[in-house]
């Protein structure tokens, strides 16, 4: 079988918290973040994951993503890639979702509408695709809607973004990227695309089980 990915989104960070878009300012993690990443350490060193001794280790270059990475054990071993990079989101980099539709448009929609002097849905879309055949390369993955499976074992760790990590799903499964709209992820959270009856698949989304002693 070839490999599967497991997903992890970056800890809390100040912006994140608020609800402001955060592309590629780059914030570090707040206290609480740390201790989530710390938190997702302990689950990928517990079983099933033994920590992830042969998995190859991807992370965005941005600082959280990176510390999470670290705090959670992997940042010895992870290859920084722009290709995992945030949604450049343009002017509203910052901005919540309630001042862009109070100051610019009231029915806006990211997955629609996108961002004004920024990067397109369709430009984080071609990003998510060379990463994903890149890892196509060594493992054997199909590209977006191929069903064909050649190559090696595998697990690919990725750590990155919210909406970068939805958009990624979507390609995944073979959808148009607007589709990561309905794939919900929180901070810190764990998810895991796979295959079923050689068909890509959603393992495990969203899973913050191992952050539940920290609330």
């Amino acid at each position: 079988m070839p490999a599967r990915l497991l997903l992890v989104r970056h800890g809390e960070t100040e912006w994140s918290a608020t609800g402001r878009h955060t592309g590629r300012t780059d914030i570090p993690l707040t206290a609480e973040g740390r201790e989530m990443a710390v938190a997702l350490g302990g689950a990928l060193k517990a079983a099933p994951w033994d920590g992830l001794p042969d998995a190859e280790v991807f992370t965005s270059p941005l600082l959280r993503a990176r510390e999470t990475c670290e705090l959670a054990g992997l940042g010895d071993r992870a290859v920084a890639a722009d290709e995992l990079m945030e949604w450049d989101y343009g002017r509203y980099e910052g901005l919540t979702g309630g001042t862009i539709r109070g100051e610019h448009r009231r029915d806006w929609l990211i997955w629609r509408d996108g961002v004004p002097e920024g990067e397109t849905l369709d430009e984080v879309a071609a990003r998510v695709d060379r990463f994903l055949a890149g890892v196509n390369q060594r493992y054997g993955v199909p590209a977006p809607g191929s069903t064909v499976m050649n190559g090696s074992d595998g697990t690919v760790a990725v750590f990155a973004h919210g909406h970068l990590l939805r958009i990624l799903a979507a390609r995944w499964l073979g959808l148009p990227p607007a589709y990561g709209q309905r794939f919900k992820l929180a901070p810190a959270s764990l998810s895991v695309l796979g295959w079923e009856y050689a068909e890509p698949a959603v393992e495990v989304w969203n899973s913050t089980g191992h952050l539940s002693h920290l609330h």
